[in-house]
């Protein structure tokens, strides 16, 4: 009979533990359920997106180079004897830069020349003497040949002599000189630069989605380090095909630099008109959080933060041009997005309006 008793209060324990043990559970798994109904709105600040007009620009970085360009150079080998430029001056297309000694060409020259005209009066002879048939046609041929011989050595060293005389390509400005009167030259030898800097070519790469909307033709301003100045420069010239490793279209601009304040081999800051977009939608970058397969922001909804995945384009110093994910009248939240989750309830304060918050 005891162990019956027993037994029963046993089960009675049990039962009453296990019973206890549930409620608790129970309440511990309700009690957050609660806590999230009971919770706090977040105070936050946001924007009502309103359609404006955008000039969409690509800002890329590009190099500026010479609209010309020649490391100076003699062709022939000698002694430089005459030297008539002057270090990072101007010089004027046909200007003779430097003369090489010409003593040894010159006295050559004269030997061909008297070797020329013997040759010329053998075939005078012989053409007379086969008019009398007092010679064969291949006795004729000979003489003849030994002339146009001899006249072609006189034309060779007549042009290797021009060149002991070097002038200036084109106008333009010189730099460095690395000889000095009485130099031994040799078509290796760098005696200078010369640089045509009155107008200067701009080039860059642009990505390849922005390909089709290129022309030639069109205008681009840049800015360079150092100075808070804008130019202008003009498209000229567009690659036809684009880069395989980089993804990238190369084309070069020419801007005017009579001014001289440009210099080659600066870099510059592009900036390239795309289009003028009429009802395009901004948001301010701060607005933007970053996920794994591109960017969201927060809107409001029923004074709920929602969770919208955008799609960016352009940017500007402070905003970023949305290309889908939103519409206009949506409500954005611009700050202390970074603490909010999706369907989290917020205070909204808009920005700029005069009236009460939000929610």
């Amino acid at each position: 009979m005891k162990v019956k008793y027993i037994v029963y209060t046993v089960l009675i324990l049990g039962g009453a533990a296990l019973i206890g043990y549930r409620i608790i559970e129970n309440k511990e798994k309700d009690g957050p359920k609660k806590e999230m109904g009971n919770k706090k709105p977040t105070r936050v600040t946001g924007i009502v997106l309103q359609p404006q007009v955008f000039a969409d620009n690509l800002s890329l970085t590009g190099s500026l180079e010479p609209n010309e360009q020649v490391d100076i150079r003699s062709e022939v080998s000698g002694v430089v004897r005459d030297i008539r430029f002057s270090e990072g001056g101007d010089v004027q297309k046909g200007q003779v830069l430097f003369k090489v000694d010409d003593t040894e060409l010159r006295a050559r020259l004269a030997q061909a020349k008297s070797a020329e005209a013997l040759a010329a009066e053998n075939a005078r002879r012989a053409r007379l003497l086969l008019e009398k048939e007092a010679i064969s046609q291949e006795e004729f041929d000979v003489s003849n040949a030994d002339y146009q011989s001899a006249k072609a050595q006189s034309q060779l060293i007549s042009a290797q002599l021009a060149k002991t005389v070097v002038r200036a390509p084109f106008s333009g400005r010189i730099g460095l000189r690395y000889i000095s009167t009485g130099t031994y030259v040799t078509p290796e030898t760098p005696v200078a630069k010369l640089v045509n800097n009155s107008q200067l070519k701009l080039t860059f790469s642009i990505p390849e989605k922005y390909a089709a909307q290129m022309k030639a033709g069109s205008p681009l301003t840049f800015g360079v380090a150092g100075s808070r100045d804008h130019y202008t420069a003009k498209i000229y010239a567009i690659e036809p095909e684009v880069e395989a490793t980089t993804r990238t279209l190369k084309m070069r601009a020419v801007a005017d630099n009579r001014s001289g304040r440009l210099i080659p081999g600066t870099f510059a800051n592009v900036e390239l008109p795309l289009a003028r977009i009429n009802d395009a939608l901004l948001v301010p970058s701060e607005a933007l959080i970053p996920i794994q397969n591109g960017k969201k922001v927060f809107v409001s909804r029923n004074g709920k933060a929602m969770e919208i995945v955008v799609e960016t384009g352009s940017r500007t110093d402070r905003d970023v041009l949305i290309l889908s994910g939103l519409k206009a009248g949506d409500t954005v939240l611009t700050s202390g997005v970074m603490s909010l989750k999706n369907e989290d309830p917020v205070t909204i304060a808009i920005a700029g309006a005069p009236s009460s918050p939000k929610n």
